[in-house]
């Protein structure tokens, strides 16, 4: 059919004003205005953007343009997609705007068969042309998300339960991961497939979160088919229909199980460093204990001799005696509790100065180095204050110390030293332990902080000292450890946070 008579007039008159009034008669009907404010479609943008562009279009009467596949149209067609228009809306928004162009020419005593017959053929025309784009359109989405669905099947671990705790569902990942096929593991309980060491009490809470329709998340240690143990991160959550009620509770799970595997290798070689250490502090306690027990012991002998020499012990030098035997017996005491606060599990931070924190690790080591001619240099330009766990930066000070005590000794360096520095680098303090024991190799100095890299023997170390050092000041303080090489020899450089 050839559009004549609508050509004729609209290119005969003022077309803006008229596709204004289209535009208002068209979004006005209350059906059209109810639908739009049903999807909370913007009213303004739709106007401007959409509706002013559609009416655009079918104003120009050319029957190619009106079958092309116009962009606007497109646009049109997407725009009322994402509001989820459906397709019954659809229609009545297009039979709304073919209602209008009728309206419109009766208000402007132009109504004639013809015209009538001119817009239902234009009409008849587009909408098959837009009902085929939000066909194309709702075909793509559906591809989408059928995509969508494939990749969480594959690789999402999701379990759907009913409100008694029994699989109802479960995607292939899970699948994958537990051994069970989704015929096998389909209709067990929650109770049935999980791994005997999930605690009674972990049990219940996830099971009354199920049953009371509340989300639940934590981690889990699982079982698969073969009794492997695998562990995830888990969360329960419950979903709703339209009334509210609970219909099924989906389980979305992350596999963790190399992420415990690491924890559990670091929970060992951190036993193992202590049991190390342990044994280094033994050690400090003998050297400790060497100068008092002698001193004690000739203060013991001199009682006898001074007899066979006097013939009697006068009450002046049994007080003495006694008063200086219970001078060492404290100082003795004294190191043991000391060691015994270092070992204490689990203490708080604690605020410290950085001068007071050095001079508590010289407790520990001031007899053996003063014992073996290693002279200390403290340099403290900013006496800041820290909050810190004090024991453990004390036993990365002692490890480093010692390490280097070691070296100075095995070297039998000459006027050997070690440097203490501590100064401010921004919101850091920088604390440098430097020895003049030559430095480290080059082809090693990357592996120093490897765990069970050692340069000693197997008598005299466990490779797990500076492993352990760089642990406890970057993973628990949030600082770090690093090791350079200087003229005089290794310099370790520890960074920790000052608030």
């Amino acid at each position: 059919m050839k559009i004549v008579k609508l050509n004729n007039y609209f290119n005969s008159l003022n077309q803006k004003n008229q596709k204004i009034k289209l535009l208002k008669m068209w979004l006005t009907k209350p059906d059209i205005f109810k639908i739009l404010k049903k999807h909370n479609v913007n009213f303004d943008l739709f106007v401007k953007k959409y509706a002013l562009s559609i009416v655009n279009h079918f104003t120009n009467f050319d029957e190619k343009l009106i079958l092309e596949n116009i962009e606007r149209v497109d646009d049109f067609v997407k725009y009322l997609k994402e509001h989820d228009i459906l397709l019954v809306e659809l229609f009545n928004i297009c039979n709304g705007l073919k209602e209008t162009f009728i309206e419109y020419f009766y208000e402007e005593d132009l109504f004639e068969l013809q015209i009538v017959k001119e817009i239902n053929y234009v009409y008849e025309k587009s909408f098959s042309n837009i009902l085929n784009k939000y066909t194309q359109v709702n075909k793509k989405i559906e591809n989408k998300l059928i995509r969508k669905d494939d990749i969480i099947d594959k690789f999402i671990i999701m379990t759907k339960y009913d409100l008694e705790g029994k699989v109802i569902d479960v995607s292939s990942a899970f699948c994958d991961i537990s051994g069970y096929t989704k015929e096998e593991i389909i209709g067990k309980s929650f109770r049935e497939i999980k791994h005997p060491d999930l605690d009674e009490d972990t049990l219940k809470d996830i099971e009354k979160s199920m049953q009371n329709g509340k989300t639940w998340h934590g981690e889990m240690k699982n079982k698969d088919k073969f009794d492997a143990t695998y562990w995830v991160d888990a969360t329960f959550t419950p979903v709703y229909d339209e009334k509210g009620n609970v219909l099924y509770i989906d389980s979305i799970r992350q596999d963790i199980t190399t992420k415990k595997e690491l924890e559990e290798q670091q929970s060992i070689l951190i036993e193992q460093s202590k049991s190390a250490a342990i044994g280094e502090m033994i050690s400090m306690i003998a050297h400790q204990w060497r100068q008092p027990l002698q001193a004690v012991s000739i203060l013991i002998q001199k009682l006898p001799l001074t007899k066979m020499q006097d013939g009697n012990i006068s009450d002046e030098l049994l007080s003495q005696v006694v008063e200086n035997v219970t001078s060492q017996l404290e100082y003795m005491s004294k190191t043991i509790d000391d060691f015994r606060d270092y070992f204490l599990p689990d203490k708080p931070k604690e605020k410290i100065f950085i001068k007071d924190l050095i001079e508590k690790t010289m407790d520990f080591l001031g007899f053996m180095l003063k014992n073996d001619g290693i002279k200390i240099e403290t340099i403290i330009k900013d006496n800041i204050s820290l909050e810190i766990y004090v024991n453990e930066i004390i036993q990365v000070f002692i490890n480093i110390i010692k390490n280097a005590r070691d070296i100075l000794v095995e070297k039998s360096i000459k006027n050997s030293q070690i440097i203490i520095e501590a100064y401010k680098d921004n919101s850091f303090l920088n604390i440098s332990i430097e020895d003049n024991a030559g430095g480290i190799p080059n082809k090693i100095i990357n592996k120093v902080f490897e765990p069970y890299f050692s340069t000693k023997d197997n008598r005299n170390g466990t490779g797990l000292g500076l492993y352990m050092c760089k642990t406890i000041i970057e993973k628990q303080s949030l600082g770090s450890l690093s090791v350079e090489n200087t003229d005089l020899g290794a310099k370790f450089i520890i960074k920790l946070p000052i608030s």
